[in-house]
C-alpha cells in the first residue's frame, strides 16, 4: 500500500487564501474523479492513491426540499433549506445544507455558492454549542 495522507484530513472545510470557504474532498489518478467527504481509498476504483484537494466553491442547484422537523439531536431554527449542488468543474454533487428555506423560491440549475452559518444545536439561544457549517447559497445572494 502506498503512503496515504493522515486520514481524517482534520477538517471538511476549510478557508482558503482569500478567506473563503472551501470543502476538503478527495481525488485519485487512477479514477480521475473527485469525492467527498475525503476517504483514503477511492470509492470508484478501490486505489489508495487519493490526493486530498480544496473543492471548487461553485455549482449549481439539482434537488432541494425543506426541512420542517427536526433531526435527532438538532435544536436549531426551522425550516431551513436542504439540498443537492454539483460542484463545477469537478461534476462531484454535494448534499448539504442551503441559507433559503423557502422551496419556491429555488430553481433546478440555479448558481450556488458555498458559504458559512452559524448554527446553534442546543436551542438555549446562549450561543454556547454554535459551529460554523458549510451550506450553499443563491450565487447572486452570496
Amino acid at each position: 500500500m502506498a503512503d496515504a495522507p493522515a486520514w481524517p484530513p482534520g477538517r471538511w472545510l476549510e478557508t482558503d487564501d482569500d478567506g473563503h470557504p472551501r470543502l476538503v474532498g478527495g481525488w485519485s489518478p487512477t479514477s480521475g474523479r473527485h469525492h467527498f467527504p475525503p476517504s483514503p481509498v477511492c470509492p470508484y476504483s478501490g486505489a489508495d492513491d487519493v490526493e486530498v484537494v480544496r473543492l471548487s466553491r461553485t455549482g449549481t442547484l439539482w434537488a432541494w426540499t425543506a426541512v420542517t422537523a427536526s433531526p435527532p439531536g438538532y435544536e436549531g431554527p426551522i425550516p431551513y433549506g436542504f439540498g443537492v449542488v454539483e460542484l463545477e468543474p469537478e461534476g462531484l454533487r454535494v448534499i448539504g445544507r442551503l441559507t433559503v428555506a423557502d422551496p419556491s423560491e429555488l430553481s433546478f440549475g440555479q448558481p450556488m455558492e458555498l458559504v458559512t452559518q452559524l448554527v446553534e444545536g442546543d436551542g438555549t439561544g446562549d450561543g454556547a454549542d454554535e459551529r460554523r457549517i458549510w451550506a450553499f447559497a443563491p450565487r447572486d445572494a452570496a
